[in-house]
């Protein structure tokens, strides 16, 4: 089968291939799928350079979710062969046939397609982890978004807005943040840096909770505009700097600091993080999340895919499809 191989980590993709490797065997207790559909994500382009927190021994298949059809399962497993699925996998879903957990494995919803299954995931975790879990966000909290036109930035404002909640957008890029404004509507959309007055004037006081992938002058930023009692959802440093908090600001502002790992909460609360799945997925089913899909990729262009994740000219997520 072709997958996508990194034998060699390197800044510039060179390590990466097309490459014909044997299919996966499926284990007990996992699913085996073919892939129709599979999302780039983040940390996938970082996996490729050494830089993310897992760092898998060489060579491996990046990849961490995948939608497609069952073609061998447990038979106590609630999955039969022919079943549309989609599957968190951590790695390997940049394949054709792919073996993840049957545990990490949902039904897709009859009014999904593929491909918009696939842009659900990791992106709607994180940011479910991250309002819902960590943040305790409720009704009418002013959520402030920052990276609003990736993945996890879309997914958050998405989100925010179906759990009643009035969103602030923020994005270096006006002409993508006019996509957001045309697509989900947002309360408001602001530029990053230069967004701490507005904010501070259109809540009355600062945000409730702000999600921030991005890091360095938007964290710094996000420290003066952020409520009394907010909490600052730490979720990545895309801007290449990790920022420093002079704890007297959050002792006088009474603000928390949270760092978000949907998947490693999972991990260390199983039943937690079962019902995260179950709550993303049960409002897919509903109609209540509207995943935008930015460009879809045949996996043999994949270097093309990347190198869009790498030069963040996308507005949402990025799709691989065999």
């Amino acid at each position: 089968m072709r997958a996508v191989r990194v034998s060699a980590l390197s800044a510039d993709l060179s390590g990466v291939a097309l490459d014909d490797i044997p299919e996966p065997k499926r284990s007990p207790g996992q699913l085996l799928v073919r892939m129709r559909a599979t999302s780039l994500n983040y940390p996938d382009l970082l996996m490729t350079r050494g830089e993310y927190q897992l760092k898998p021994p060489l060579p491996f298949v990046p990849g961490m979710e995948v939608a497609g059809d069952v073609i061998e399962a447990d038979a106590a497993s609630g999955f039969a062969p022919g079943d549309r699925v989609v599957c968190g996998t951590r790695l390997a879903a940049f394949a054709e046939i792919v073996a993840c957990d049957a545990s990490a494995a949902r039904l897709i919803p009859p009014r999904l397609d593929y491909v918009t299954a696939a842009s659900i995931g990791v992106a709607y975790l994180t940011a479910y982890v991250a309002l819902v879990r960590l943040g305790t966000l409720a009704t009418n909290d002013w959520v402030l978004v920052h990276g609003a036109t990736g993945g996890v930035g879309l997914a958050a404002v998405d989100l925010a807005q179906a759990l009643g909640a009035r969103v602030i957008a923020t994005s270096r890029s006006s002409e993508k943040l006019q996509v957001v404004a045309d697509t989900y509507a947002p309360a408001v959309t602001l530029p990053a840096p230069g967004f701490r007055e507005a904010v501070r004037d259109l809540t009355g006081g600062g945000a409730d909770i702000v999600v921030d992938p991005v890091g360095g002058d938007v964290f710094d930023e996000s420290t003066r505009c952020i409520a009394f009692g907010g909490r600052l959802m730490v979720v990545g440093f895309v801007s290449g700097r990790i920022a420093t908090l002079p704890t007297n600001i959050a002792l006088i502002k009474g603000f928390s600091v949270i760092g978000v790992r949907a998947g490693e909460y999972a991990r260390r609360y199983p039943r937690l993080g079962t019902e995260n799945l179950d709550a993303i997925w049960a409002m897919a089913g509903e109609g209540r999340l509207r995943p935008r899909v930015h460009a879809i990729y045949p996996l043999a262009e994949w270097r093309d895919a990347f190198a869009a994740m790498a030069a963040a000219t996308h507005v949402g997520k990025i799709v691989l499809v065999p």
